[in-house]
């Protein structure tokens, strides 16, 4: 079982330079790290490796997709990143490519931050010392503003972020994602118990299977309420075809686990903290455990 520890505080970080990088830059999206460096005179070539060789450098690559908006992608991947650094000799990143969405920032208490460029690359934010971050909202002028990019563009950033950003060595990248990504070691795929999202989840699975994407398994979301103070259960989104464990049978693939939606896991990521680290006796973080331990089990019988 998975063990989680509370965060220590980070301190704020120095003004952001002046070349770092921006959403809002016309070069966003188009540009690499080494624009604008100071350094780039001396070289004689590009101070940051390739992508092929920062990948290297990271033991296992995981998607967290969903196909469906507002199922709960970006926190239960907050929670599996803040699972696997609770394990002081890990190292983790978090990738949120949600360009629409990207909340990660709130998830892990981070909405302040920025992000700082040097030679190596773009540098990601620290939670503590082994789990970093790094998100399109870093880049955003504001939380409100919104992205209005599609094709090439957008594809664009997400190599960006691939290619330019320093994450060292890593022994787990997690990457929140509204679509597949080639190149990682496996997708988990979340969904909440009632069709409409179980459509478009049938979806992701067949789109996974048709690229060549190993998919991990199924978490349903929100499966159940559960009350606080007296500890009971009820449905909220009614499994009326099943819900997940039917999908999983159907798609021969397997069920993770259900996380039952306990108010305070929104609390938690509005507060940008753990909510398994506050509050360790909710059958939810039982069921992030129990999950999260079978990820590990399955990328470790690679």
């Amino acid at each position: 079982m998975i063990e989680v520890q509370h965060a220590p505080s980070i301190p704020n970080p120095p003004s952001i330079p002046s070349n770092a990088p921006s959403i809002a830059h016309e070069l966003a999206g188009k540009s690499d790290a080494c624009s604008g460096c100071a350094n780039q005179e001396i070289w004689t070539g590009s101070c940051a490796p390739p992508h092929s060789l920062r990948m290297n450098d990271i033991k296992r690559k995981i998607l967290v997709l969903s196909g469906k908006g507002g199922v709960g992608k970006s926190t239960f991947t907050a929670q599996l990143g803040w699972a696997f650094a609770a394990d002081e000799h890990k190292q983790t990143g978090i990738m949120d490519v949600d360009i629409c969405g990207p909340s990660i920032p709130t998830i892990l208490g981070l909405t302040r931050e920025e992000i700082h460029s040097s030679a190596s690359g773009w540098s990601p934010v620290y939670v503590q010392d082994n789990l970093c971050a790094m998100s399109v909202g870093f880049m955003l002028p504001s939380s409100h503003d919104a992205i209005m990019w599609r094709g090439p563009k957008k594809n664009g950033l997400i190599a960006q972020f691939l290619k330019d950003v320093d994450w060292g060595s890593l022994d787990y990248l997690v990457i929140d994602t509204p679509q597949a990504q080639s190149g990682i070691d496996g997708a988990v795929l979340i969904t909440t118990p009632q069709e409409v999202a179980l459509q478009d989840v049938r979806r992701e699975i067949d789109f996974c299977r048709k690229v060549g994407i190993r998919i991990i398994g199924l978490v349903e979301n929100m499966a159940g309420f559960v009350c606080p103070g007296c500890k009971n259960t009820s449905q909220i989104f009614k499994p009326s075809t099943g819900g997940a464990k039917r999908l999983a049978e159907e798609m021969n693939i397997e069920l993770l686990g259900s996380v039952p939606l306990d108010p305070r896991i929104g609390k938690s990521a509005d507060y940008g903290v753990s909510f398994m680290d506050e509050y360790p006796d909710s059958p939810a973080t039982t069921a992030y455990l129990d999950i999260i331990d079978r990820i590990s089990a399955i990328l470790d019988q690679k």
